[in-house]
């Protein structure tokens, strides 16, 4: 299935039913007075959220949805059956926006949420409606009246904790595979990524996390170049940014020239990443000597005056992986427990990572 993450559709609600000029007629009541009924409403289009989907792909040929107008209304003061509201489901994370006026009309982030895009016509109303004590043979009826109409585009953003970016080939995929039960696809060419992976970290039993893999970014992605720049929106909702560098001798770049190019396209980047919280990732340490790995390391805290957490692991091997996944863990679970004792938690995490709980 193809990844869509993006799609534009019009959405039309429908009509309400008018309503009915009649009077009753029978063979003993031979003024029975005005019996027309009342129209329908016309059915509502909700947005749904669903955990089920993943993608926005059902939206690319249908672009047009409408929802059914409402019946008008009949005599012996019969109401109009209202049109049915019709529920298009998107992927959790998804945002909708009114093309007209650029406005977000809301998210969707939780399954079953429900959110209202174009309402219903209202129904018209039947001369029954119109009888007074002066007036007992009306013919005034009125017209149901036309639902919304509007153009809106659906952009989904994944919803995660944890983002994994960097150069193509950095082993972000590797990594994810590693932690998680994702597979995405993984060898040794650039942008074997071609749209956001998501994978859940269990860190212990009651803990645990969504880490997102998007395509790598290459020098000039904020200008085109490139997949990754494209599906950066998807880091949006991280509260973690794992910058992974590949430190091997066959990196295609110095690991100082990697992470400085990654840099320029998060600030050039119009999602404002650059002032998220993001740690370096030193990968590919089981190609190099504990000694030469240090002094990489060290290197690149000089040339950045890097204050944030910097950790060295290997996707293949699995070294470092865990203690990064718990050091993620504890940061995630101090964010959502702002008022509890920091230090409590993060004992017991380390805890449950080394099986002592």
């Amino acid at each position: 299935m193809k990844f869509i993450d993006e799609a534009v559709i019009r959405v039309i609600a429908g009509r309400g039913g008018n309503g009915c000029l009649s009077f009753l007629r029978e063979k003993n009541r031979p003024k029975g007075g005005p019996d027309g009924g009342d129209g329908g409403d016309g059915g509502s289009i909700f947005i749904i959220g669903s955990e089920a989907l993943n993608t926005l792909t059902d939206f690319r040929h249908i672009r047009t949805y409408k929802a059914e107008s409402g019946q008008s209304g009949s005599g012996r003061d019969r109401t109009g059956k209202a049109g049915a509201d019709l529920q298009l489901k998107v992927p959790l994370g998804t945002i909708i926006v009114d093309i007209e006026t650029e406005t977000t009309i809301g998210e969707v982030t939780l399954e079953g949420q429900e959110l209202l895009v174009v309402r219903g016509g209202l129904h018209g109303l039947g001369n029954a409606h119109f009888k007074t004590s002066t007036n007992r043979t009306p013919r005034r009826t009125t017209l149901g009246t036309d639902g919304d109409e509007r153009k809106i585009r659906l952009e989904l953003s994944v919803l995660a904790d944890v983002g994994l970016l960097g150069l193509p080939n950095a082993g972000k995929s590797t990594l994810l595979s590693r932690v998680s039960r994702a597979r995405p696809k993984i060898a040794d060419y650039p942008f074997t990524t071609l749209y956001p992976q998501l994978g859940v970290v269990d860190v212990g039993e009651s803990y645990g996390f969504v880490m997102a893999d998007i395509p790598g970014l290459i020098k000039g992605a904020a200008e085109g170049e490139g997949l990754g720049t494209q599906f950066l929106k998807h880091l949006n909702r991280t509260q973690i940014l794992l910058h992974l560098v590949d430190i091997s001798p066959l990196a295609d770049q110095a690991p100082e020239t990697a992470i400085h190019d990654i840099e320029t396209e998060l600030i050039k980047s119009k999602y404002s990443l650059a002032e998220k919280e993001r740690w370096l990732v030193l990968n590919k340490i089981d190609t190099l000597e504990n000694s030469k790995v240090e002094e990489v390391k060290n290197k690149i805290i000089r040339a950045f005056n890097w204050k944030k957490p910097i950790h060295s692991i290997s996707s293949v091997s699995g070294a470092g992986c865990k203690e990064l996944t718990g050091k993620i863990m504890q940061y995630l679970t101090i964010q959502r427990n702002d008022d509890s004792d920091q230090e409590q938690l993060a004992q017991e995490i380390s805890d449950v990572q080394h099986g002592k709980k």
